[in-house]
């Protein structure tokens, strides 16, 4: 059953019909990240929010009568739930919601500090009807914000495969930074949005929902969370520490070809990796049709590993490649997936160049830290009117508080909005939002919803492409930097 959209916005939104100026007939707002972790923003899951709440007719009159009732406890008065807003748009427009909805293609990384969505309403007696959708688009910054972290740390891994491995390497960093993140995540939900989010720039996940999500909304043409056997904690331990070489033992012949992963941290991760990996089972491995992982799951990332690669150079032998890093021979791999976040990355591969290993010897797991430890602030989300038509005159409407700093000072805040209908323009090849007036340049933004149709329906591998295309431009333009 569809989840009733008049009961998905905050409270205080349903007073507003009688709050605005008497007059009011248009209500123009737009979507910005403010600033934040990182420079850029991608943006991505609007698609989602449209097809799943808004197209088509958005409510019925049992959602009406439902949000009517409820209301009048929220409130405990029934003066401020107004059921004729309601009627009125399922009575002219059979439910399609009298809004137009403006965004820039999903996929894209912008600068922060631009314009990434405008929404204003387009029937004159619905002009409360922007803002009411305020809190269910808001939650666009989820998908967005670890679109964002993926791509930036795709970008990590880029520069050290450039740095330290031969270019035929480059095919497997689609699948070094892996999404494990669905049991850390607060819903289904957010497993499906913030997963799909990180398949946009990688291909690697144990969140199996997030690659049928794609399919749905996106019209995925493929499975892009890819995944591989591998172990648990349950599995190595089950004949207790005197019986872990026989777990060894099995699990490789259970799986005799292809790629395996096997934490091996239960008992002692360096006894494990020296003298049951790199001595019992060394020829066994080195004969294998595919490649063992083994997996840390504990310790200082940094210096875990480290050692761990000390002991499988000396173990299993290593070469050289042209860049003069390093490399574990084809049948050994390692993946950490402990303690992986957007500032241990960079450690972690900075540590491993300095010791001259080739960033192509590890993959990464991330979990809570990829789809859970992320809020609105992380990228500093934000959703305001700059537009108004009130007794037929348009408004310039604009936010611009003082602050108190550190020191004491009044100064301006950063939550200084902006003001007017605005575009999103590229000037030599630079992102720019500006008035809808003030440049001839064409808009970035595309509409995507208006009254109460999906206009642009976009795909996951459009997506894709446009984010592989944002991460060479960056790269482009870092290259001209340095």
């Amino acid at each position: 059953m569809k989840t009733n959209l008049l009961l998905l916005a905050d409270a205080y939104k349903y007073s507003h019909h009688k709050l605005y100026y008497p007059g009011t007939t248009k209500i123009y707002s737009y979507l910005e990240s403010r600033g934040g972790l990182f420079d850029n923003t991608m943006f991505y899951g609007l698609q989602y929010y449209l097809k799943e709440y808004l197209q088509g007719p958005a409510f019925t009159k049992e959602n009406i009568d439902e949000a009517e009732e409820l209301m009048r406890g929220v409130f405990g008065r029934g003066d401020v739930f107004k059921r004729s807003n309601f009627d009125y748009i399922l009575q002219k427009y059979n439910g399609h919601l009298p809004v137009k909805i403006k965004a820039v293609p999903e996929g894209s990384a912008i600068p922060v500090h631009n314009v990434l969505m405008t929404i204003e309403n387009t029937d004159p007696e619905c002009y409360w009807l922007t803002n009411f959708l305020e809190t269910l688009l808001m939650q666009v910054w989820y998908p967005s914000t670890v679109a964002t972290l993926s791509y930036e740390m795709r970008r990590i891994v880029e520069k050290y495969f450039e740095q330290t491995c031969d270019k035929d390497a480059a095919g497997s960093i689609n699948f070094v930074l892996n999404d494990f993140g669905f049991r850390g995540v607060s819903s289904v939900e957010s497993a499906g949005l913030g997963g799909s989010a990180h398949l946009v720039n990688f291909m690697g996940s144990d969140t199996v929902y997030a690659s049928h999500f794609a399919k749905r909304y996106y019209s995925a043409q493929q499975v892009y969370g890819m995944s591989v056997p591998a172990t648990e904690h349950s599995i190595m331990t089950l004949l207790g520490k005197a019986g872990e070489k026989e777990v060894f033992d099995h699990v490789l012949k259970a799986y005799p070809e292809g790629i395996l992963s096997c934490v091996s941290d239960s008992y002692n991760i360096f006894h494990a990796v020296e003298q049951l990996w790199g001595d019992t089972f060394k020829d066994e491995i080195l004969n294998r049709k595919g490649t063992l992982v083994i997996r840390p799951d504990s310790g200082d990332p940094v210096k875990t590993l480290l050692k761990v690669f000390d002991i499988l150079f000396e173990k299993f032998g290593f070469t050289v490649n042209s860049k003069g890093y390093r490399m574990l021979p084809a049948q050994i791999r390692v993946i950490q997936g402990d303690g992986i976040d957007h500032e241990s990355i960079p450690m972690i591969y900075e540590s491993l160049k300095s010791k001259g290993i080739a960033a192509a010897n590890l993959v990464l797991g991330m979990g809570g830290a990829l789809l859970q430890k992320v809020n609105r602030d992380t990228q500093k989300f934000a959703l305001k009117c700059s537009y108004a038509e009130v007794n037929g005159k348009p408004v310039q409407v604009q936010k611009a508080p003082v602050e108190m700093n550190a020191e004491g000072e009044l100064v301006a805040s950063f939550k200084t909005s902006k003001a007017g209908k605005l575009k999103l323009v590229q000037e030599d090849g630079v992102y720019k939002t500006v008035s809808e007036e003030a440049s001839s340049l064409p808009d970035q933004l595309e509409t995507v919803f208006e009254n109460g149709v999906i206009t642009k329906d976009y795909t996951f591998e459009e997506i894709r492409e446009r984010a592989e295309l944002s991460r060479a431009n960056a790269l482009k333009k870092n290259h001209v930097l340095q």
